[in-house]
């Protein structure tokens, strides 16, 4: 699987079987579903996760949530768009 192929099963809204539970919580969360993204991601006790539960509270508006799951991750909380945020995830998850 590639990006665009998870984007166009996001447009035909059909999850793929074959996901990870990280790619899982992002096409959740691309379908607008936050709460079923969250709910995936939120007791993974590894980095990956982290970064996804950190953009999740950053899309949520929940700034000091999201610092501290960036903190959990090991990174910083990015100055870029949500939508290149969830882009550079994806892509570092495939």
């Amino acid at each position: 699987m590639n990006l665009q192929q998870l984007k166009e099963s996001i447009d035909e809204n059909k999850i793929p079987d074959d996901l990870s539970v990280y790619l899982k919580a992002l096409w959740y969360d691309a379908k607008g579903n936050w709460d079923e993204a969250h709910q995936i991601i939120q007791d993974v006790p590894d980095k990956n996760a982290s970064w996804i539960h950190a953009y999740l509270h950053r899309k949520e508006g929940d700034i000091n949530n999201a610092d501290y799951w960036y903190n959990q991750a090991g990174r910083k909380r990015p100055n870029i768009s949500l939508n290149e945020e969830w882009e550079e995830i994806v892509k570092a998850m495939l």
